[in-house]
């Protein structure tokens, strides 16, 4: 790195910290020829391989975009919506990779999309898979019964059916002893 004061190409790094929620890290650095302190930034880049073969930086407002059109008329609020587009970004950064195929970001969303709204997440899934059929909804739906999300409407009557059954039988074993 280059001393902004007298150009030597040679610093120290003083302290490094994130910023920007951890997609960055900024580092004090001192020019060891003129002892003169300076920050530098550095970014991990991201960017994302469209089907058209262009390679454009990650943006989450897109994601927001995206998802916020399968969530409209939906009961969800925009900071669980920052979230999920905060979660997608992680997701795809884990990779290490420093470019990501614009499917994998597809892919990335409907994971927690689903666990935030069903409805939201088919809307999408619907859009994002290309469904050309009643039959794509019907499979789509019987894997959403078959494995329902913690936050299934689903899931909890399930739980409560068993947990009911299951006070029952206590109940019965009591009654019988």
């Amino acid at each position: 790195m280059n001393c902004p004061f007298c150009r030597n190409d040679d610093s120290r790094v003083v302290d490094s910290r994130p910023v920007e929620d951890g997609t960055a890290i900024r580092r004090r650095r001192e020019c060891p020829q003129c002892g003169q302190r300076f920050s530098t930034q550095e970014l991990s880049l991201l960017n994302i391989i469209k089907r058209s073969g262009a390679t454009e930086p990650f943006s989450r407002e897109k994601v927001l975009v995206g998802v916020r059109k399968a969530c409209q008329g939906r009961p969800v609020n925009e900071d669980d919506l920052v979230l999920l587009a905060q979660r997608v970004e992680e997701t795809l950064r884990r990779t290490g990779q420093a470019e990501i195929e614009a499917q994998e970001v597809g892919m990335a969303i409907l994971a927690p999309l689903r666990e935030l709204d069903e409805v939201a997440y088919l809307r999408y899934a619907s859009v994002y898979r290309n469904f050309a059929s009643l039959e794509d909804f019907e499979g789509e739906i019987a894997l959403l019964r078959a494995l329902p999300s913690s936050n299934s409407p689903i899931a909890s009557d399930s739980q409560r059916n068993t947990s009911n059954t299951e006070q029952s039988t206590n109940a019965s074993q009591k009654i019988n002893s």
